[in-house]
């Protein structure tokens, strides 16, 4: 093989040829763009975590308690603080704000501040400065959505608890805080000297303990965790490092931004499938053209060499352009995924994915063109002698098996390299393949039965619009594989989205809840009954919470369990949180028994037997139990304020979280619990949004320790959040959307003379403009419909898949919206088959056949 004379052959090949290469070449432009962009903006939001480490966390070490230092703990950080250390403490907690100027009321996150934290990054308040002040005098720093939403502003008074504090400014940056975090739960930074004058913590509350150290970096941290580390667990104080908070936000973060990688994965590997397709038209034209230089002395090698290099600079064009627009796209990002990022993050230029983008783009149009173009090989010079449309017949040889098994490697090692765990892009690179096939046996089985099963009795038009779906060179495979495909994108994406809203959406039936009413102490149930009652609303049974640790599982005590390292021992998120039990009779309408029985058929078991003497029964939860790998008839020993409690397990329980009814993870039977310390929670519905402040306000000025939540906020909330993480996803899905629009202009451009050649044969014989685009539009309606009912089927199953087995939720099917994305997909199929071809029905039969025949 000479490379000058395929260097030459090459570059004459792509002058008469650079159009169609163009749209080649642009069928990957935008996977690259996807992934440059996303790989781009991972590494920077890596590299701004990794130089704000510490103002991530604000110090150098954090440890945190549910339950307040004890006073082991409080010695040591008081020794730590005389002997020069920094430490700072924050109090966090939830609970009701009241603005005294408007009387609305809000559920806040409470955050009471002693000492100067934070050590690294700055708090940035309005008007600025605001931050030094709140050690020294009685005010409070807020969220703008606490002040939008309380109707309240700059120097009005809100109320906490028993205390009052003047608003001095807002809070507008918090480092490591993320922006949805102020839509969840806003805040307010109060003095923790003020703390107590609130009388806020009492029995029940919720609250987190964290106390901030200023070290002199990663190592002295670690060395006070090794030195202090069997006094903290033992008090049950966890710990957490600047380098510790800055991996879990990079691996948070890091999972998210692979995840859209794989939605902008499947844009790169739809442009191939256009490669593959656009690329073998190409070598069936030029097949003529392959056997003349053969006849000319041309070696197999040669030849292929010529066509496999024009792949090579389209492939790296192609990517070239990815990469520009992806660095665009890198820009604009931060801005999208603001709410979702803990610091401000400032695009920088990375080579490492911009080579990978170059690498990955020429990698996928060779391995994508490569099929078609192993038929170069099979052209022999006798080919010059007989009809164009008598081609080769393709091998099947090792060269072409080593090809699809190159490809397929491909497919699994991006998918594998852009996902977040190896097991997700096995199954992503599975999926692809599974809808890739189908699309294509669907395609394929069009053409058969179309050609085995022809109308011959239709309408002209009719008959040849479908006719065009088996003839040569038609695109059959390719506008139903681009359309089909994204349409299954999109479709997934929907599907996910509409049921993870309607999982988590509130009941809006007239009878359901939708105020609910917490921490109510037991002297406070009456009146708080009494005051709802008296506006008119019905109150629900008080459900009774009662705080409580596991202190041993079957004998073995959670210290022992903690310090085994084999693999049998139980979760130890499960063996050290905190349980809130209840205990009732019945079971509600979110539970379902799976095993064991209910306290009513125990006892009807054991009528007229003499009770023996057991201890408490409880009802777990199947998913706890699992966690605490405890099953019916094990026993869980409970530290029920400072009290063992022996307890067996008797029944399990499936519960539907998702619904609006007071769960639990634990029940004992009544009995048991009934003097126990105890908090209370009760649900109502109050039809008016304005009463619904009404109520709030009230019960915040009667007892200020009880919290209310409109659970309209609560959906609102929801609503929001979902709404920014699809409205990332939805933007990536925009770029298979995109390439799967080029590849269809593409694979109709590049059959464009075949359908000029048609429509003057049609004319010469007859036929009308009108006729033509009759014929047009019959082929494309068919091919879109096809497409879109078929994306749409695999997009149901993609996303039944996705709610059963990944995020084990219900899976319901809106018939209508799938519907309506299909019926879509066959319009925009029609609007660009026929605006693609619209010259096509224009031509005059003389001029093309001119043109032929030069």
């Amino acid at each position: 093989m000479r490379l000058p004379f395929v260097l030459a052959m090459a570059l004459r090949e792509s002058r008469s040829s650079w159009r169609r290469l163009g749209f080649y070449a642009g069928s990957i432009t935008l996977g690259v763009a996807a992934l440059v962009a996303i790989n781009a903006f991972r590494a920077d939001v890596n590299s701004t975590i990794h130089r704000a480490s510490r103002a991530l966390l604000g110090a150098d070490l954090e440890l945190h308690t549910r339950y307040g230092f004890p006073e082991s703990v409080r010695a040591v950080l008081d020794s730590a603080s005389g002997a020069g250390t920094p430490v700072s403490f924050v109090t966090r907690f939830s609970s009701m704000a009241l603005a005294e100027r408007s009387g609305l009321t809000r559920l806040v996150q409470v955050r009471a501040v002693a000492g100067a934290y934070p050590y690294y990054g700055d708090i940035v308040t309005d008007p600025p400065g605001l931050w030094p002040r709140l050690g020294i005098d009685r005010i409070a720093l807020a969220d703008p959505a606490v002040l939008v939403e309380l109707d309240a502003h700059i120097g009005d008074t809100l109320r906490l608890g028993q205390a009052s504090f003047v608003v001095a400014g807002v809070i507008t940056s918090v480092p490591g805080d993320v922006g949805l975090g102020a839509a969840i739960r806003p805040r307010i930074y109060i003095p923790e000297a003020h703390l107590v004058e609130t009388e806020l913590l009492q029995f029940g509350s919720f609250a987190w303990y964290q106390a901030y150290l200023q070290l002199t970096g990663a190592d002295e941290a670690e060395g006070f965790i090794a030195a202090h580390e069997t006094l903290l667990d033992s008090a049950q104080v966890g710990t957490t490092t600047a380098g510790e908070r800055e991996e879990d936000l990079s691996r948070g973060l890091d999972n998210f931004a692979r995840f859209l990688s794989l939605i902008g994965l499947s844009a790169l590997l739809l442009g191939g499938i256009g490669i593959a397709s656009g690329v073998h038209v190409f070598v069936k034209r030029k097949l003529e053209t392959v056997a003349v230089l053969r006849c000319l002395g041309a070696t197999q090698r040669t030849v292929f060499g010529v066509y496999l290099l024009q792949a090579l600079v389209m492939g790296f064009l192609g990517a070239a352009a990815g990469v520009a627009l992806g660095l665009g796209v890198q820009a604009s990002l931060p801005a999208l995924l603001a709410d979702f990022l803990p610091l401000e993050v400032t695009p920088a230029l990375h080579l490492g994915p911009i080579l990978t983008g170059l690498a990955v783009g020429v990698w996928v149009a060779v391995i994508f063109g490569l099929l078609p173009l192993l038929t170069i090989r099979d052209v022999t010079p006798l080919e010059a002698l007989r009809r164009p449309f008598d081609g080769p017949k393709p091998r099947r040889d090792v060269v072409r098996f080593a090809v699809y098994g190159a490809l397929a490697v491909s497919v699994v090692g991006l998918s594998l390299s852009q996902a977040p765990r190896w097991q997700a892009g096995l199954a992503f690179a599975v999926a692809i393949a599974v809808t890739a096939a189908v699309l294509w046996l669907v395609a394929w089985s069009l053409t058969r039965a179309t050609r085995r099963f022809f109308p011959r009795r239709a309408p002209y038009v009719l008959r040849q619009g479908i006719a065009n779906l088996f003839r040569p060179h038609n695109q059959t495979v390719t506008v139903t594989l681009t359309v089909g495909f994204g349409v299954f994108v999109l479709g997934a994406v929907h599907l996910v989205e509409r049921n993870l809203l309607d999982q988590l959406a509130i009941d809006a039936r007239p009878d359901r809840p939708n105020f609910v009413v917490f921490d109510i102490q037991q002297d406070q149930r009456e009146g708080v009954k009494e005051l709802i009652e008296e506006r008119g609303y019905t109150v629900s049974e008080l459900t009774p919470i009662v705080p409580a640790r596991v202190a041993g599982v079957n004998g073995r005590t959670v210290e022992d369990l903690l310090a085994d390292t084999t693999d049998a021992r139980p979760a130890r998120w499960a063996l050290r949180r905190e349980y809130r039990h209840t205990y009732r009779d019945t079971l509600t309408s979110s539970e379902e028994l799976v095993e064991g029985k209910w306290w009513d058929e125990l006892d009807e078991e054991r009528s007229g037997e003499e009770a023996p003497e057991r201890v408490a029964r409880i009802s777990v939860e199947e998913g706890v139990a699992t966690e605490l790998q405890v099953t019916v008839g094990d026993h869980i020993t409970w530290n029920v304020q400072g009290v063992l409690l022996e307890t067996q397990i008797t029944s399990l329980r499936e519960v539907n979280w998702a619904r609006f009814e007071p769960n639990f993870f634990v029940i004992f039977e009544p009995g048991v619990l009934d003097d126990a310390p105890q908090i209370f929670v009760t649900l109502t519905r109050v039809e008016d949004e304005t009463r619904r402040a009404e109520l709030q306000r009230d019960l915040v000025r009667r007892y200020a320790n009880i919290s209310a939540l409109d659970l309209s906020l609560v959906q609102d909330t929801i609503d929001t959040l979902l709404g920014k993480i699809t409205l990332a996803v939805r933007f990536m899905a925009l770029f298979s959307i995109a390439a799967g629009m080029i590849v269809l202009v593409g694979a109709i451009a590049t059959s464009r003379f075949q359908r000029v050649r048609e429509s003057v044969l049609l004319k010469t014989l007859g036929g009308r403009a009108r006729q033509v685009t009759q014929v047009l539009a019959t082929e494309y309606l068919a091919l879109g419909t096809l497409a879109g009912l078929t994306g749409t089927l695999l997009a149901a199953i993609a996303g039944w898949a996705l709610m059963v087995f990944f995020f084990e939720l219900t899976f319901r099917l809106p018939i209508v919206p799938l519907l309506g994305l299909a019926a879509a997909a066959a319009v925009v199929t029609l609007l660009v088959g026929l605006l693609t071809s619209r010259d096509v029905a224009r031509r005059a039969p003389l001029a093309v056949l001119r043109e032929m025949a030069e």
